[in-house]
């Protein structure tokens, strides 16, 4: 019996969004090497906060040795990231999948949605653990106006590509598309998560809720490689379809980039209405244009702000080549695959 081969994927045929002459079911061969190696440095990376002992933690909360202002950093961010993380899996669930037309970059996607999950049964666990008050958190985004704002902004986004007859199929539909990727990737988790990690991983290098500390080192790690990603994503659907990077849709995302580096600093402001473990309101402005800058340089947009950084040594956290062992704990453990490897 002679096989039918005329089906078989020719990944010169693939493409990111609109490709109805390829399977999708089809993963190999590939043509997105980046998106596999990005689903690969996640599976590398496996982890559950139910692994992460929280004694330490559960002691100092209950004693007097922190401060009210540094009680209300660590609520603040937890009640940002415990809806922030939904958002995002809801956004990659249900706006981005259906519209990506390529296997690969679906695999990543799936691991990427797996994550978040991860990600939002931490804040579960975090605030079970301390015996904090599930509904002021998780109700936070309705209650304190930086946060809404935040995720308000992040919501409108998503509102048209949500809509029954939305299409990529259309200049101004594929454009839209690609304004939330860049929502989400470029400001979502490449702007409005920092401040947080700032936060709370300051308190882990004091040796402050190192439980707390240790997850968020976790989270910083996986969404180093969302963002990575979703750059990789961007970039890749620009170069595919350049009819959409018009001037006049470069400055639409510009002046979106400004709008979040202002509600990141009300944010910051919010937390920090007065300096605590050597952080102060006016250091998180600077490093919030200092990050956008970065972002806007990585999908070929002009910087804005020029600022220093001035926690040079988050840029050592984040990048894995420069630590030896990057959590101190249990991180080689997880190296399943072998060991992550970052430009």
């Amino acid at each position: 019996m002679s096989k039918d081969t005329s089906k078989r994927v020719n990944a010169e045929l693939k493409r990111l969004i609109n490709c109805n002459k390829v399977d999708v079911n089809q993963l190999m061969p590939l043509k997105y090497k980046w998106a596999w190696e990005h689903y690969l440095n996640g599976c590398a990376n496996n982890w559950m906060p139910t692994e992460v002992p929280m004694g330490k933690d559960i002691e100092l909360w209950k004693s007097k040795l922190l401060s009210n202002d540094e009680r209300l950093v660590i609520m603040r961010n937890l009640g940002f990231f415990s809806t922030a993380e939904s958002l995002v899996g809801n956004n990659i669930v249900l706006a981005i999948f259906k519209h990506v037309t390529n296997p690969e970059v679906r695999q990543y996607l799936l691991r990427q949605a797996f994550e978040e999950a991860i990600h939002t049964h931490t804040f579960h666990y975090i605030v079970e653990s301390l015996s904090l008050n599930q509904g002021e958190i998780f109700n936070m985004y309705n209650e304190i106006n930086t946060i809404h704002a935040k995720d308000q902004f992040e919501m409108q986004l998503t509102e048209d590509i949500l809509k029954s007859d939305f299409t990529t199929s259309t200049v101004e539909g594929a454009r839209k598309f690609l304004e939330n990727l860049i929502g989400y990737y470029i400001i979502m988790e490449g702007i409005f998560f920092y401040s947080g990690f700032v936060m709370i991983l300051s308190f882990h290098r004091q040796n402050k809720m190192t439980g707390i500390g240790e997850q968020f080192q976790y989270i910083l790690r996986d969404e180093t490689v969302h963002l990575n990603f979703g750059i990789d994503l961007i970039n890749s659907l620009k170069e595919e379809n350049p009819e959409l990077w018009t001037a006049d849709f470069q400055a639409h995302i510009v002046q979106l980039i400004q709008k979040a580096v202002e509600l990141e600093i009300q944010y910051a402001q919010d937390c920090l209405p007065r300096g605590i473990l050597g952080l102060t309101a006016p250091m998180f402005r600077e490093y919030v244009q200092y990050i956008a800058d970065r972002r806007l340089e990585r999908i070929g947009l002009k910087t804005l702000y020029k600022s220093k950084n001035p926690f040079p040594w988050m840029s050592e956290t984040i990048d894995l080549q420069k630590e030896k062992n990057f959590f101190e704990t249990r991180v080689t453990e997880y190296q399943s695959s072998g060991s992550l490897s970052w430009n």
